[in-house]
């Protein structure tokens, strides 16, 4: 927001390369790439880059020459446009904007009722959908949990049914196999009005995570050709677990997971010049060695190829807002907070995984209700100061300041409403907080979520999208028992 006097606010914005560390970084991924190649499980890969001039080895390695790199990086959309379920475009994937969403997929959920861990349900997904639809700052959903009472081989059908039915917000779904993930596009398509309006306005992407940056597996491969080929988003994740699947060191491991990324972008743009696609900035994963955990909330984890995306100037995930403890306690709200804060000043376009705890094991409705507060801390902390006359105020200080009573200035009036005022954070006495029950803050998070849960009901979807919907699920479920007799 420009002003009159030519001052224009500017938001926090943080770097932790260099332009020299990242223009080396970028050129150890291109080497990796060109010297020693990628391995690709799937034939119609590794024909779509011999047909582009990469040299193909012996069972599936290709050496793909920077040459291509550049190209895909040239061609590939600088800006996405994510729409909700009525078609109206609500999230910009461009510049330093950034989105908040869930993860998917946890085996366990906190009972929100009984503050018990147990495997998740169908049911959890639908009313943890519920909820968010209602947050103000979860912008986009995944799937919460796994629908451990359906069957596995199908359940992200009907995971992806509870999404579409209980928010009107958009969707980054996970598919088990190739197939789910046409059947997910196919419900996307009756839920937008047709292929052609899913296109033009995608409700729907999908998250694509690959077996490693060196080793891509044909389910991620032809999850890969499809969404591109079909022109809709997608992310491809070749995540690096350092120290088993790369590098150590994080300078190396990030130029790892930049290479697995930059091959699934020339592989996509390949596929369909301008497929929308999202680079995966959450890659670089850290593995504990004295517990041999997978760690989300490390801080050596944090925004490195978020800052290489940025670098070349495309869309990317980012991972924050979750914890690797096991309890909703004050470790995770610390890790949360401080991965969001992190993850949001160095632009990390869609910042997944709120409210995860336990290392991506566990999900639970009050996290990602208090995480949706700390998000809006966080949001008003990267608005820019205005600097003008009427901030600077200096005739209110000269006719207030020495009575120092600036209470009643009408200027206080005027401005006092621009402050943040929380809804979950207390700011009440001592007194008055006892009084009304000592609630802390995840008392009041519980609160809440069951309140939503109570009053709060998303549009419905017309009956026969429903009941369309429920022909995927069908079908799906009638194939699995003919293939499991």
């Amino acid at each position: 927001m420009a002003h009159g006097d030519g001052s224009t606010p500017v938001a926090p914005q943080f770097r932790k390369l260099s332009d020299d560390q990242l223009t080396r970084i970028r050129g150890a991924s291109l080497e990796i790439l060109e010297r020693t190649g990628i391995r690709l499980h799937l034939p119609e890969a590794v024909e779509v880059l011999r047909k582009a001039g990469a040299q193909v080895l012996d069972d599936g390695w290709v050496r793909i020459p920077p040459r291509l790199v550049e190209w895909a990086v040239s061609v590939a959309p600088k800006s996405i446009s994510w729409a909700n379920r009525n078609g109206a475009p609500v999230m910009a994937l461009e510049g330093r904007n950034v989105y908040y969403g869930p993860g998917s997929d946890c085996p366990n959920v906190i009972d929100v009722r009984r503050g018990e861990r147990r495997p998740g349900r169908l049911e959890d997904i639908a009313e943890a959908a519920r909820v968010m639809d209602a947050l103000p700052n979860i912008d986009f959903l995944m799937s919460f949990c796994i629908a451990s009472d359906r069957p596995q081989e199908i359940a992200d059908r009907y995971q992806m049914q509870a999404l579409l039915t209980n928010t009107v917000k958009p969707i980054l779904f996970v598919a088990v196999d190739f197939d789910g993930c046409v059947d997910a596009v196919e419900m996307a398509e009756i839920v937008a009005g047709g292929e052609d309006a899913l296109r033009r306005n995608p409700l729907a992407a999908c998250y694509i995570n690959v077996t490693g940056p060196l080793q891509h597996n044909a389910e991620s491969l032809r999850k890969l050709l499809y969404m591109t080929k079909k022109g809709l988003p997608t992310t491809y994740n070749p995540v690096v677990l350092r120290g088993t699947n790369g590098p150590v060191t994080l300078a190396g491991a990030t130029a790892l997971a930049y290479a697995g990324e930059l091959a699934g972008l020339v592989i996509g743009q390949l596929n369909r010049e301008g497929a929308p696609m999202i680079l995966a900035g959450g890659t670089n994963d850290l593995l504990d060695m004295r517990t041999t955990q997978d760690v989300y909330a490390a801080p050596e984890n944090r925004v490195l190829c978020v800052e290489l995306a940025h670098h070349d100037d495309l869309p990317v995930f980012g991972l924050g807002g979750c914890s690797d403890s096991q309890a909703l306690d004050e470790q995770a709200m610390t890790e949360i907070s401080l991965s969001l804060l992190t993850e949001t000043m160095a632009g990390s376009h869609l910042i997944h995984d709120v409210g995860y705890l336990a290392g991506g094991m566990t999900n639970s409705i009050e996290s990602i209700v208090m995480a949706d507060e700390v998000i809006n801390w966080v949001r008003r902390f990267m608005e820019g100061v205005e600097v003008s006359p009427e901030t600077l105020a200096l005739d209110v200080i000269d006719e207030y300041g020495p009575r120092d009573d600036f209470l009643s200035s009408p200027h206080t009036r005027a401005h006092f409403r621009e402050d943040w005022y929380p809804k979950l954070i207390s700011r009440d006495r001592w007194e008055s907080w006892s009084a009304a029950g000592s609630a802390t803050f995840r008392d009041r998070a519980r609160e809440t979520a069951l309140k939503l849960l109570d009053t709060h009901q998303p549009e419905p979807l017309p009956s026969d999208v429903t009941r369309a919907l429920q022909g995927v699920i069908d079908r799906a479920a009638e194939k699995h028992v003919r293939g499991n007799p």
